[in-house]
């Protein structure tokens, strides 16, 4: 018997060989990678931390204005049409062909000046026809008034019967009506050949005309031959809200002289001064508006008929107030308020009265005085105690105002 095969044999483990450091292996590395998500989740999550706060303490761009002390000018502002003070149509009072025209289109003129001329021949010739019938009965009245004194002289006498005397006296009468129907009669033709010179009936500009020269015009025709429109003054007529009609009634009434700017559609050019002229009587209701009348010189003839321009009138000043743009005016449920820039370069909110408003310019009552900065534009990333720096004109930056 083989005592080697009597020897007990030791069970074997049925797992593969090196199974267990293979697993050992795998478990260290899950637990590394592990480690290095957390680290990074961590490190991610302290940045985003970080963030807001780096950003919160970022200096934010803005632009500010000094509050200043000042005059507010308070004025209405419409829409309102240049008008002249007269439109005439120039008419031909007589009939005939028009021989020449003696204006330029666009032309300024004077009262009296002539614009066209109708031919004048056929009129000289009615003048003629009346100056001889008129010097045919005067040699005719005056032959019976030296027959009137000779019957005069024979009825004295007693040699001519008074009828006879009351029929010479009678035929003188008769006469003299005949030279007063003559006289008229020159004078007609005289005014036709006077009409047969168009001339200008105002001062102003000539348009453009309406007739050229050869036509035949009629004293019945209904287009005129020109239209001049005075310029110098000139009128504007605008409207204001009817809700602000009793400030200027108050002022006109007080004998106040009101002033009138008239300012382009912009509003950016002034184009000339005038003063208020009248005032409709009521208001028109389907705009809620009441029109004016402004009266300017227009030396300049800056201001053209039927031009539309926005006229602003001025009803009040106010004097030694505190001035700053109304940009920097902001609104809350609370009131209004503005940022005011302190020396350390951040903002405060404060809430201030506003006593007026007008165009960009704001009147502020109380809680702002002359000398402080506010902000106009970039508010809104602005809370209080929000650090700010304002651009230099230059280019560069300066953190204090």
């Amino acid at each position: 018997m083989n005592h080697d095969s009597m020897k007990v044999q030791t069970p074997r483990s049925t797992l593969p060989l090196g199974s267990t450091g293979s697993h050992q292996r795998k478990a260290f590395l899950a637990l590394g990678m592990g480690l290095v998500i957390v680290v990074a989740l961590a490190w991610s999550c302290r940045g985003k931390g970080k963030a807001p706060e780096a950003a919160s303490s970022r200096p934010v761009p803005v632009v500010s204005a000094i509050a200043r002390k000042g005059d507010l000018v308070l004025a209405l502002t419409g829409l309102g049409t240049v008008t002249p003070t007269d439109t005439v149509t120039v008419r031909s009072r007589v009939d005939g062909q028009i021989n020449r025209v003696l204006f330029r289109e666009g032309q300024l003129v004077q009262q009296g000046e002539t614009l066209m001329e109708i031919d004048p021949r056929p009129f000289q010739v009615q003048l003629m026809q009346a100056e001889g019938q008129m010097a045919k009965d005067q040699a005719a009245a005056k032959n019976a008034r030296m027959d009137l004194e000779r019957y005069q002289s024979l009825a004295q006498q007693g040699i001519l019967a008074k009828q006879q005397l009351d029929a010479q006296v009678s035929t003188v009468n008769q006469f003299e009506a005949s030279l007063k129907a003559d006289q008229a009669q020159v004078e007609s033709a005289k005014l036709n050949l006077t009409y047969s010179r168009v001339a200008a009936p105002i001062s102003g500009r000539v348009g453009l005309r309406l007739v050229d020269q050869g036509n035949v015009v009629h004293a019945n025709d209904t287009t005129g031959l020109a239209v001049v429109v005075p310029v110098q003054p000139i009128t504007v007529l605008f409207t204001i809200p009817a809700d602000s009609i009793q400030r200027v009634l108050k002022k006109r009434n007080a004998g106040e002289v009101l002033v009138v700017e008239a300012y382009d559609r912009d509003l950016k050019n002034r184009l000339a001064v005038g003063t208020l002229t009248a005032i409709d009587n009521q208001v028109d209701s389907t705009t809620g508006t009441v029109r004016l009348k402004a009266l300017f010189e227009n030396k300049d003839t800056a201001l053209f008929p039927n031009q539309f321009v926005n006229a602003r009138l001025l009803v009040d000043t106010l004097h030694g107030v505190t001035l700053i743009p109304t940009a920097a005016i902001q609104r809350s449920p609370q009131g209004d308020f503005v940022y005011v820039v302190k020396p350390d370069s951040t903002v405060e909110m404060r809430m201030v009265e506003v006593q007026e408003m007008e165009g960009d310019g704001a009147a502020i009552r109380s809680h702002l005085n002359p000398g402080e900065v506010v902000v106009t534009d970039g508010l809104e990333r602005l809370k209080p105690g929000s650090k700010v720096v304002i651009p230099q004109a230059g280019g560069g930056k300066k953190g204090q105002p």
